[in-house]
């Protein structure tokens, strides 16, 4: 019986009652149908970087997703057409597309997960989503026991969802299809702090790998690059799902009653980002904060990490703990970007 925390970023989780790897597309499916077929709960999994698993684990099949390969149409004018496995790690794929001379996913170097679950949760990072480059996700309807693919005009993306994570177990993604550019410049850059690093004003474009290379340090430094060999230990905080807590968008009139100084980042549609990293320091919520085996990161304190010894409990204890905090100070509840199973906050 294998336990979750071999398959998670976290390290935490009790024994799932049956494990099924799919390593292709035909076996993923096969797997899915037949478990929808005897009413068995099911858990997918890509890498495990954004999903806490209480210490009870999971009653029914948990299908890990490993399934590879692309194909890629590159012209010298419009670029180039990809279409990427779900299973395929996501910062390899990065590493690729810059290889072979393309950008615009430069500002998302270094996320730890699967192209699919990228798909799911509109990965961003330093100003950018994943949805602005996606052009189609190819999808098995659980429901329907159909293949289905959706246009990103489809997708009902929005920031950190999509249609395929607000209609829970419905639908499976099997790969997704990049439209990206044909240039060794990034995207204009969109975050104050990347500019400053790299020197250059914000707005503008720097060359796609010195990009890539300055936001691999800055998360290195955030302590957000995730390996299975970097020790735990109190200096390199690495065994935690990344940003536990969204950014929350408010209403004008729940920015108005922030401080001054708290960040504010306009939306399209009117509402107001803020940062809630902000909003747990000025809470009183401090790095290295330690709850038994749970701890918040020395490097960056919206990632909760494991410590060495940490339980599911523990990690959502110090969550909660958190979360109570920013709620007391300033009446705004953060909403988790980790998905839990079996818990709750």
């Amino acid at each position: 019986m294998t336990n979750l925390s071999e398959l998670t970023t976290l390290h935490v989780g009790g024994p799932a009652k049956k494990l099924v790897r799919a390593t292709s597309e035909a076996e993923l499916i096969a797997a899915v149908k037949e478990c929808d077929g005897i009413d068995e709960p099911v858990l997918i999994v890509g890498g495990g970087s954004n999903i806490l698993v209480s210490d009870d684990g999971f009653v029914g099949t948990v299908i890990v997703v490993e399934t590879q390969g692309n194909s890629y149409e590159i012209d010298a004018c419009s670029g180039g057409m990809l279409q990427v496995s779900a299973g395929v790690d996501w910062d390899e794929f990065v590493e690729f597309v810059i290889g072979h001379g393309l950008a615009n996913l430069e500002s998302l170097s270094g996320i730890p997960g699967t192209v699919g679950a990228a798909a799911i949760g509109n990965i961003g990072a330093y100003g950018h989503e994943v949805s602005e480059v996606i052009a189609r996700v190819r999808t098995f309807d659980r429901q329907l026991r159909q293949i289905k693919t959706f246009t990103a005009d489809q997708c009902s993306y929005s920031y950190r969802s999509s249609l395929f994570k607000e209609e829970v177990n419905r639908y499976v993604v099997l790969d997704v299809f990049f439209h990206l550019r044909r240039s060794e410049n990034s995207l204009p850059i969109a975050y104050q702090e990347l500019a400053d690093v790299l020197g250059v004003p914000l707005g503008s474009r720097a060359p796609v790998a010195d990009l890539r290379k300055t936001v691999l340090e800055i998360r290195s430094k955030k302590g957000m690059l995730y390996s299975k060999e970097h020790p735990i230990n109190h200096k390199n905080n690495f065994w935690s799902a990344g940003s536990f807590f969204m950014n929350p968008i408010l209403s004008k009139d729940q920015v108005d009653r922030l401080p001054p100084d708290a960040p504010r980042w306009p939306q399209a549609n009117g509402l107001v980002k803020t940062s809630a990293a902000w909003l747990m320091e000025h809470a009183g919520v401090k790095k290295g904060d330690v709850l038994n085996g749970a701890k918040i990161s020395d490097l960056h304190v919206l990632a909760l990490t494991n410590a060495g010894d940490a339980t599911a409990t523990d990690i959502v204890l110090l969550a909660r703990s958190a979360r109570t905090k920013v709620m007391e100070k300033y009446g705004i509840t953060l909403a988790p970007e980790v998905t839990l199973v079996g818990l709750e906050l």
